[in-house]
């Protein structure tokens, strides 16, 4: 019998515990995926699946946390651009990426001694749909038109949606997310951490995909997503009104949507396997190009019997 991934259950068979936190002063939203129990009985080992925000505001006492974690791979979402824009992840002994001036193939760095972490640059960017270019030009513009005209009456909340969409659609973010997912698989790779900006699109897809191969169900895997909001709320709430006190937009409100995880963000990605691919099992296979031994080695890796 070959192995298949669970498919999604639409009713929460057991309590969701709390994601647990990393602790991390300069990555507010990092934490455990460790505690998720699946559909066959089994739970998702603790220190062994990390996401988090971006890493590039770490502190000392962040990398000494990080260190006892043993982390040995960190996966970094991110564009090159937003690299630049905001540096490079700040993990004792990860090595720093010289990167190119265009393109965006992945990357791999071997850590700076055998005992450091390995850095995989995977950057997925939607050109057409830059959340962090639509930020800079509504700022640049400081047009309250034409921002209305772009974010107003639901426009922020339907470009999102349509970010998570191509999360599905496109061939090459595809790929990003699957490498990640052999990595999870490979013999003594975990724990491996996995990031984006704000640990909330990218990587809340990515942290979608494997808790539903591994076998969680639905409304676990949400609300492991909405979790975003509960980490980084205050943290919105003071990015939005910054908007208006610093005289960039005349309605902040507008980006509300964008900085925040919403239901139907996450939906709308699962809504586009269930058109394109018979189940998600087929999306594993012909979406993802993954087979039974990415999904044997990542349960023999995650997973562990409850005690």
């Amino acid at each position: 019998m070959t192995e298949q991934p669970v498919q999604p259950q639409t009713v929460l068979a057991v309590p969701v515990p709390p994601a647990r936190s990393l602790g991390l002063a300069g990555a507010v939203n990092a934490r455990d995926l460790g505690g998720y129990r699946t559909a066959d009985g089994r739970v998702l080992r603790h220190g062994v699946a990390l996401r988090s925000d971006g890493l590039h505001r770490l502190q000392e006492a962040d990398g000494a946390l990080l260190g006892a974690l043993g982390v040995r791979h960190v996966v970094d979402l991110r564009s090159l651009e937003e690299v630049r824009d905001a540096g490079p992840d700040l993990m004792p002994g990860l090595a720093v990426a010289v990167l190119p001036l265009d393109g965006g193939d992945p990357l791999v760095l071997p850590g700076v001694d055998p005992d450091s972490p390995t850095l995989h640059h995977l950057p997925v960017h939607a050109r057409e749909l830059d959340i962090a270019a639509v930020l800079r030009r509504t700022v640049a513009e400081c047009d309250p038109v034409a921002a209305r005209a772009e974010l107003g009456d639901g426009g922020a909340a339907r470009m999102m949606i349509g970010l998570y969409r191509w999360f599905v659609t496109d061939r090459v973010a595809r790929e990003r997310f699957a490498t990640v997912l052999r990595l999870l698989a490979e013999p003594a790779a975990p724990p491996v951490l996995f990031h984006c900006t704000a640990g909330k699109d990218r990587t809340g897809w990515m942290a979608a995909l494997l808790l539903t191969a591994l076998g969680v169900d639905r409304e676990t895997v949400l609300a492991d997503y909405l979790e975003t909001n509960v980490r980084v709320g205050a943290l919105v709430d003071t990015l939005v009104a910054s908007y208006g006190t610093r005289g960039l937009m005349a309605e902040p409100e507008l980006l509300r949507p964008i900085f925040t995880a919403d239901r139907s963000y996450l939906e709308a990605a699962f809504e586009e396997v269930e058109v394109g691919w018979a189940d998600f099992h087929d999306f594993w296979r012909t979406g993802l190009g993954l087979d039974d031994a990415v999904l044997a080695g990542l349960r023999k890796n995650l997973l562990e019997d409850l005690a």
